[in-house]
């Protein structure tokens, strides 16, 4: 915890907790302690009577202690969320944080003071146990036609053509998230199916189509013939032999999407799963069918 040195001791243990004892990634760590660094923050600009317009970064948290906790009331926590909403400044021209942020930004709260009431029993009361999250607004999913998934599986060509259509064809075949395909080992592989490792290092099989199997076997023999892989586990590697990146996936898609003339701004990576899971349960054409229609014969040629 020495990166997080700007913090008191309360939420240090409190990003430790979740750390060491539930298991939780590092990005849900880092995105507990800036959420509630900024929320703490707020709290002593509000205790000490600052003007709004208080630069947040300027104020110290790390003598915040219990005590300090206890005086927060329900009405200083509606007052946190009414500054995200109204008055946090995210560009010049933009004021107000959305909605999804404000919910983020709640759901740590809320962990904090779980932590301290339940785990650790430093707090009796827990203000935001009833607390309302903002209501969001539920957009449908975007995601991909059989006739687009066509065009973008066909479009796939270039140096690392056989890596980029089986990435392509996992994600339409299984659903997977971009992380959890960065994180596959060439041990994860199986006849028919992939070991997983999601969210809170949970693991789970997830099945595939033969067509999705040919083309992870096509690729295999390019990637067994690379010398001195940084990571020899990694199932997909980039072109500079390390394990590629969320990053590299991100780009290799948006890539392959503009070669089909699909719109990069519209579909990614993530919408690949909302296709996957529409295709499979909406009664329509599914994604094996899919495979098996267009094969990767384009690939071979």
């Amino acid at each position: 915890m020495q990166r997080y040195q700007d913090c008191p001791l309360i939420l240090r243990d409190f990003l430790s907790y979740h750390e060491t004892i539930k298991g939780q990634s590092q990005q849900t760590i880092a995105e507990y302690y800036l959420d509630l660094r900024m929320f703490l923050r707020f709290m002593k600009l509000v205790k000490n009577e600052l003007p709004i317009d208080t630069d947040l970064s300027s104020i110290s948290i790390k003598d915040i202690d219990i005590r300090f906790i206890q005086n927060i009331t329900l009405s200083d926590i509606y007052d946190f969320l009414s500054y995200l909403a109204h008055d946090r400044e995210i560009t010049k021209s933009e004021v107000g944080v959305s909605t999804a942020t404000r919910s983020r930004k709640l759901s740590a709260i809320k962990s904090f003071y779980k932590y301290l009431t339940v785990r650790t029993k430093q707090l009796e009361e827990n203000p935001v146990a009833d607390l309302e999250y903002p209501k969001l607004r539920k957009a449908l999913p975007r995601y991909l036609s059989f006739e687009q998934c066509s065009a973008l599986l066909q479009a796939v060509q270039g140096q690392n053509a056989k890596r980029d259509y089986a990435i392509l064809m996992l994600f339409l075949s299984c659903g997977i998230r971009r992380a959890e395909l960065v994180g596959l080992n060439l041990s994860d592989v199986y006849e028919d199916r992939i070991r997983v490792v999601g969210k809170g290092n949970k693991e789970r099989f997830v099945y595939f189509g033969a067509s999705c199997r040919r083309a992870i076997d096509d690729y295999l023999i390019e990637r067994n013939k690379k010398e001195k892989v940084s990571d020899p586990k990694a199932l997909f590697i980039s072109r500079d032999s390390n394990r590629i990146s969320v990053s590299a996936v991100h780009r290799l898609v948006k890539k392959h999407m503009l070669a089909a003339s699909l719109d990069a701004s519209q579909f990614s990576a993530h919408k690949l799963r909302h296709t996957a899971a529409t295709m499979m349960l909406s009664g329509g054409v599914d994604v094996k069918t899919l495979q098996e229609v267009l094969g990767h014969e384009h690939l071979n040629t």
